[in-house]
């Protein structure tokens, strides 16, 4: 239960005032006598916290290397100069129900105070005043747990404070609403209670406001997917940003149940069956106008039903082939591929390799009103209004065979078929080059040259894979390294051999290398980009590809060719100092 303190602050305490902050800036050579001075003049009537006045000068320190001078800096500085710990707030990271309990939102907001951190003998509190510490005694006393301070930014504490013991208001109310009873089929062991079952309204306000909670905070962190999983006790939320999950909250098993029954809700899907896997799609609108998309998918595990949200990046269809990590003659061959009147193109790759947003960005570049673009997709990832997209049912017998077959008779220009997985569907997609058609699609191998035996295997002739096959890219996804906190570093000749084996490149003189920032959320990494192993039919290969080809042969002739596998392609963007060789020994296969 929140306490609430009585008492007034010590007389003795000092706030922290405009002019105190300044004179200790220009005594440690940050500001110059005159910047300060005029400011004290011209806010002196400013009541507001005087780290944000100065903020808002947007002012660099007069010391090298003369950093921008925003509230973190500014904090981190003051944290310093008071000898007290530095804390950013972290929403992600927040314990709110535990959080909530220690003090009562008005004594927490009267004091500009807020708990960070909750122990089995000590809480955590950040303040912005490192000098009104009279209440620490009385706090201790009542809770009887040890308080440490911490300096968190004003700013921060102004934001998250009253957001934080809203939505711990909002767990509680979703608790309370199950009266101690299971919300629908929990897990497997609770089979026994489904007579006395009852579901939590999927409207009630209190979960809607944490369903807004949780997309804020996923746009806001860049996440791609949203995981909700139940567990036994509890539900455990976790974000995939940059390709990474990170768990970023636990909550009650029954608000999760709620939670997820009020995004099946949004995304039209059956609330009630619980039982068979579902999929949806939302769209919705950011704090910054941006319209998202998200791709929902449920699945039921032994504890309940598992979401996953696949978040859409709305500027991903309006990005070039630079921004997606294309090299310059990479760009040009690809455009070569993709401006030919029929044939095949395939971009091959694992799942999360980025191979639905090149195929988009394709796309998007060629549809324009002259042209007919057609595609036939399981599930529809974005809708575009510049394509006709058709979706896969299998429960009606719409297979992506049957789906191409139907284009074919819409009078396409362009087809792109979501994944070739079958012998009939890569039949009627070269049918489909062969006929007059430029058609685009997946594949699910490691590499470029892997891509023609599959097909082989599957079934498709030699002489009509030598007719129609334009050229075969595979991908990955690299995580780039952070702007705001890479640094020069070395690289090892081992991690370079191990990296290029057994191509002979030069190591380079200079890497950077990661380190981490609350910028990239202590990962050192932020943002992805691709990296290509790019494969065109010569004449020479299409002797190679015959009904029992040689892969071994096919990779020889085409790095004899040119192509540059994908290590050698990711070697080349940790030379520019876009990311590290261990990134790319990690995601890319060997060289062999």
């Amino acid at each position: 239960m929140s306490k609430e303190i009585p008492g007034a602050l010590s007389s003795r305490e000092q706030k922290l005032t405009l002019d105190m902050v300044l004179r200790w800036l220009v005594e440690d050579g940050m500001v110059s006598p005159a910047e300060a001075e005029k400011l004290a003049r011209n806010h002196k009537a400013d009541r507001s916290h005087p780290l944000m006045v100065i903020a808002g000068q947007q002012w660099r320190a007069a010391l090298p290397p003369g950093k921008l001078m925003n509230i973190e800096f500014l904090t981190e500085w003051l944290a310093a100069r008071a000898g007290m710990p530095y804390f950013h707030i972290d929403p992600l990271q927040l314990n709110f129900g535990g959080i909530a309990n220690i003090v009562s939102k008005s004594y927490a907001e009267r004091l500009k105070i807020m708990p960070v951190k909750v122990g089995e003998r000590e809480v955590t509190i950040a303040t912005a005043e490192p000098f009104l510490t009279g209440w620490v005694a009385d706090l201790e006393r009542i809770l009887n747990l040890k308080v440490k301070l911490v300096l968190a930014s004003p700013a921060d504490i102004n934001h998250y404070l009253p957001e934080i013991y809203s939505l711990a208001h909002s767990v509680q109310l979703a608790n309370k609403a199950r009266a101690g009873q299971p919300v629908g089929v929990q897990n497997f062991e609770q089979l026994v209670e489904l007579g006395k079952s009852k579901n939590l309204d999927a409207n009630e306000q209190h979960v809607v406001t944490l369903v807004d909670w949780l997309f804020k905070y996923a746009f806001e962190q860049r996440a791609s997917d949203i995981h909700l999983e139940p567990r036994r006790d509890i539900g455990i939320v976790r974000f995939r940003i940059d390709g990474v999950l990170h768990q970023v909250y636990q909550l009650p098993a029954s608000v999760t149940n709620a939670i997820t029954n009020r995004i099946k809700l949004l995304g039209r899907m059956d609330m009630v069956e619980k039982r068979r896997p579902q999929d949806g799609r939302i769209k919705t609108v950011s704090d910054d106008g941006d319209e998202i998309e998200m791709r929902l998918s449920t699945m039921p595990t032994a504890f309940g039903e598992k979401l996953v949200m696949r978040i859409f990046d709305p500027d991903i269809l309006v990005r070039n082939f630079a921004d997606l990590g294309f090299s310059r003659e990479q760009t040009a061959l690809w455009n070569d591929w993709t401006r030919q009147p029929n044939g095949i193109i395939l971009v091959t790759g694992p799942t999360g390799s980025g191979k639905t947003t090149t195929l988009y960005s394709t796309l998007k570049q060629l549809a324009t009103p002259e042209v007919n673009v057609c595609t036939v997709e399981d599930p529809i990832e974005m809708i575009e209004p510049a394509f006709n997209q058709m979706q896969v049912q299998h429960n009606i017998g719409l297979s992506f065979a049957s789906g191409v077959r139907t284009l074919l008779r819409q009078d396409p220009d362009i087809i792109m078929v979501g994944e070739i997985r079958d012998a009939e569907t890569a039949e009627i997609a070269v049918q489909a080059a062969l006929t007059g058609h430029l058609v685009l699609s997946s594949l699910h191998t490691n590499d470029a040259p892997s891509a023609i035996t599959r097909l082989l295997e599957l079934g498709v002739p030699a002489y009509l894979l030598n007719s129609t096959l334009l050229g075969v890219m595979a991908q990955r996804l690299a995580r780039t390294l952070c702007p705001h906190c890479k640094v020069k570093g070395e690289i090892s000749e081992e991690t370079w051999q191990e990296l290029v084996h057994p191509w002979k490149a030069a190591k380079p003189a200079q890497v950077y290398v990661a380190t981490g920032c609350l910028e990239c959320r202590m990962t050192g990494y932020r943002g992805r980009t691709g990296i290509y192993e790019m494969l065109p039919l010569s004449a020479e290969m299409k002797k190679l590809v015959v009904a029992d080809a040689e892969l071994q042969k096919i990779k020889v002739l085409a790095r004899r060719e040119g192509m540059k596998p994908l290590r050698l392609s990711g070697a080349e963007k940790v030379a520019a100092g876009l990311t590290t060789a261990e990134e790319i020994i990690k995601i890319a296969p060997p060289l062999d």
